[in-house]
């Protein structure tokens, strides 16, 4: 499987994030897959969902009760 060059994607925080910036996940828009990354320790990696599994995670979420 080949790697996905993710050098110059622009990263951006969930809107409901807190202004001090715990707990955030970012994401990377406009790819044909939907890397996201944890926006404390970005150097830690990446996962990356396919487009019908990350909506899937975002319907899951909105549902939910917070």
């Amino acid at each position: 499987m080949r790697g996905i060059d993710l050098t110059n994607v622009v990263w951006r925080k969930s809107s409901y994030s807190n202004s001090d910036g715990g707990e955030c996940i970012e994401v990377a828009d406009n790819l044909p897959l939907v890397p996201v990354r944890d926006s404390k320790a970005p150097a830690r990696g990446t996962l990356v969902f396919g487009p019908a599994a990350w909506a899937g995670f975002v319907d899951g979420v909105k549902g939910s009760a917070c």
